[in-house]
């Protein structure tokens, strides 16, 4: 994916803070194309950049407020924590990436403090990275904010009028754990190309932990990660003319140790088919669609997958039960 449009789009407002808006989005063929291939395979498989349409950016914001879900409240209390020290590393006028943007909460707790010059939320889900971007426009009228909708697990660069003189990604959340070790390893090059060499990476990543902990983060007892999961098949549904009944499935997460990885399923409740398009699939009683891994690392672990990434360990910040880190990364 190449963040280079010879015309962007600028979306302007009544506060007539505008944002510079590079449309890239993924196209229904795109999803069609990945459905069908991933649920003709063994074991099925769904990548889970496809859980964030609209309905689920909205579903995964209502999970990182439940009292489960220690990832969200606790990055976040690292970055004010530890916010001098973080934009005293990091330096001023860069221009900061965001990626999976999402609704741009946590960068709020850094922006005062280190002031990029430029702002680009990079998300899948369109609308929601609309509302997120102007929202940092209107409340941050000091900051030129642009805004990509694109699959930025592909090729990244930087669309025009962006400054690359100091280029600092930002990836919360522990998302990186969302891709297979190799797969990290090769989107990190990516970033790695982004930034480029002495540039940097502000990421979070979730550690490892007692499995009670992690079991409770990924089935909590209000089922709104069990409706975030699920909703997968309600979109395929929508965007794709499918005829799943959603309610023959369930939700299922459980943490696989040999693996080191949290893995979320949507596992068959009966013996069932139908249609997406022209094409048709059975499932019998048990048998599950992987959504997605959230793999789980020790600090030696994770430093030896940005060393093979071409990043080298600057500084690291952890809470005080050492459940998640924030960890900043130079390209070298």
């Amino acid at each position: 994916m190449n963040f280079s449009p010879a015309d962007p789009d600028s979306i302007a407002t009544e506060s007539n803070n505008a944002v510079e808006f590079h449309d890239y989005s993924v196209t229904d063929s795109d999803f069609l194309g990945e459905v069908l291939s991933g649920l003709s395979r063994t074991p099925k498989a769904i990548s889970p950049k496809y859980l964030y349409d609209q309905q689920g950016s909205v579903l995964f914001d209502k999970i990182c407020e439940l009292p489960e879900y220690y990832p969200a409240r606790t990055e976040t209390g690292i970055f004010r924590d530890n916010v001098d020290d973080i934009a005293h590393h990091i330096g001023e006028e860069c221009i900061l990436v965001e990626l999976g943007s999402g609704s741009s909460e946590k960068i709020r707790v850094l922006l005062e403090s280190f002031r990029p010059n430029q702002y680009l939320g990079v998300d899948i889900s369109k609308e929601f990275l609309l509302e997120a971007t102007q929202s940092l426009a209107d409340d941050y009228p000091w900051l030129e904010v642009h805004a990509v909708c694109a699959d930025f697990s592909s090729e990244l660069t930087l669309p025009p009028h962006c400054n690359t003189d100091s280029v600092v990604a930002f990836y919360p959340g522990s998302s990186i754990g969302n891709f297979h070790t190799d797969e990290a390893i090769a989107f990190m090059r990516q970033i790695h190309g982004l930034v480029g060499i002495g540039g940097q990476l502000l990421i979070g990543v979730d550690l490892k932990k007692d499995e009670q902990v992690l079991h409770g983060a990924y089935n909590d007892k209000a089922g709104v990660t069990a409706a975030f999961n699920l909703n997968l098949l309600h979109r395929i549904n929508r965007e794709l003319g499918a005829d799943i009944d959603v309610e023959k499935f369930q939700h299922e997460a459980f943490y696989n140790e040999s693996k080191g990885r949290v893995e979320m399923h949507l596992v068959s409740i009966t013996n069932q088919a139908f249609m997406i398009g022209q094409k048709k699939f059975s499932l019998a009683t048990g048998d599950s669609i992987h959504t997605e891994s959230s793999y789980k690392y020790s600090l030696q672990e994770f430093a030896k997958i940005a060393g093979q990434s071409g990043f080298q360990v600057r500084k690291v910040w952890t809470d005080q039960n050492d459940y998640f880190s924030a960890q900043l990364l130079v390209a070298i």
